[in-house]
């Protein structure tokens, strides 16, 4: 299958797909991405979750970028790479948006809000600080790098709490459901406060100007979210034939034109927050079929998630890398998920938790993975957009401070899941059947 499929392309595009093409170098970095996805799938400890297969995804580019023979045949144009990693953001917003749950947003509780917002606006604010002052980032910037480290993974936690939840383990709290609910919502706190620090980076004039240019994004993005949404929500009609397809199409395309073109019209935060409303307004008017909807962009993302993660490794070179820079990125990185642990246990203070729960909660809320690779790069792709090399450094901190981020905390925040879970939580032994459907699993 692979020699052909690079038979075929290797026919249209000629030396595309030849060493140094870029089509060759996609190619072999989602074959190699995929393969080190699989062997550290294959990696299991006893009473433990498998490690995230985007660890070995991430490694895999990261070595073909820097072993010296194979970096100097798979190489990919930074255009190339950008625009990857923008479609892949795209389907991450969109299973974002389709995964809310609108009655879940009724009923959600107090302790769910305040997981969702406070330890992500802190540690925002933490990293922020510490990224100006010590890493010497300005104020636009440090807050960019803040909102990237802020956001939690749902692929590390909610397979994780998915195999505890099966186990019996938190089951009667609530806690499996209440992460896996408080997931969705951090993230898309992240990616909106991201999206609209950058735009004001990248603004020029005064401050108000800058913060009033911020507002302006979310407003437009929100504006043309509701408009998309509507759209496909009602078209094409529920009597027509492939309908599912049709809207997977529609909400596909849509997203990927409202990232691409919000850049283009330099409203870089406008495409984001507009593809997570439409996909939320469609999913709510859609009914059962989402779940048919979610299964096709799931076919998506299985292709895009190895280039995703494989590029952000690939992006990354040791010759470039500073030892003072990556001791500050790793200070910056601690110092900012220390308070992340602290905030989450006062979150879940007053909720009916006992202490173990409650610990178990602060370190269950660590891991950072799939937003980290999804925006950590996106800051460089517009700074190098502009041509300016002050801006590209910039960037490349940020990127480096993500690359860092999920290669310490996604392992560390599975492992220790695994470990405390079945310690911390209590087990119910016997469940009815009644019970185990009731139990709402909120997927992202």
């Amino acid at each position: 299958m692979a020699i052909l499929l690079w038979a075929v392309m290797w026919s249209i595009t000629g030396s595309e797909c030849l060493p140094g093409g870029n089509l060759f170098g996609i190619i072999i970095l989602f074959y190699c991405a995929v393969i080190g996805g699989k062997l550290f799938g294959l990696v299991k400890l006893p009473s433990l979750p498998p490690l995230p297969p985007l660890l070995g995804m991430m490694i895999a580019g990261f070595l073909l970028r820097n072993i010296p023979v194979i970096n100097e045949n798979v190489q990919i144009q930074h255009t190339w790479s950008s625009s990857l990693r923008s479609i892949a953001l795209s389907i991450i917003l969109i299973r974002a948006g389709l995964g809310l749950d609108s009655q879940a947003l009724k009923n959600l509780k107090g302790v769910c809000v305040r997981l969702s917002l406070g330890p992500c606006l802190v540690e925002a604010c933490t990293a922020a600080v510490l990224a100006h002052f010590l890493m010497g980032l300005p104020w636009q910037w440090a807050f960019m790098l803040g909102f990237v480290l802020g956001a939690v993974s749902p692929a590390v936690v909610v397979p994780s709490m998915l195999l505890l939840q099966e186990g019996g383990y938190g089951v009667e709290r609530g806690v499996p459901t209440l992460l896996m609910a408080a997931g969705s919502f951090d993230d898309i706190l992240a990616i909106t406060g991201f999206n609209t620090c950058l735009g004001m980076a990248f603004s020029t004039g005064s401050t108000v100007f800058n913060v009033l240019k911020g507002v302006l994004e979310v407003a437009i993005g929100v504006a043309a979210g509701f408009l998309l949404g509507f759209f496909i929500r009602y078209f094409p009609s529920s009597d027509q034939g492939n309908v599912v397809g049709r809207r997977a199409f529609l909400v596909l395309g849509f997203s990927v034109f409202a990232v691409f073109s919000s850049t283009r019209l330099s409203f870089p935060g406008a495409g984001g927050l507009c593809t997570l409303v439409m996909a939320f307004l469609a999913g709510v008017g859609w009914g059962s079929d989402k779940t048919e909807v979610e299964k096709i962009i799931a076919v998506a993302w299985w292709v895009f998630q190895p280039l995703l993660f494989g590029l952000i490794g690939a992006e990354v070179s040791v010759v470039s890398l500073r030892p003072e820079t990556v001791g500050l990125c790793v200070a910056t990185l601690g110092i900012a998920v220390v308070i992340r642990i602290l905030t989450t246990f006062l979150m879940v203070c007053f909720a009916g938790f006992n202490i173990q729960e409650k610990i178990f909660i602060s370190f269950a809320w660590l891991p950072k993975a799939t937003v980290q690779a999804a925006i950590g790069s996106v800051a460089l792709d517009t700074a190098r957009s502009h041509g300016e090399q002050v801006l590209e450094g910039y960037g490349m901190d940020v990127l480096t401070v993500a690359f860092l981020a999920i290669l310490i905390t996604a392992p560390i925040g599975s492992v220790l899941i695994g470990l405390l879970g079945p310690r911390l939580l209590q087990k119910v032994e016997h469940r009815s059947e009644a019970e185990v459907q009731g139990q709402v699993s909120v997927r992202l």
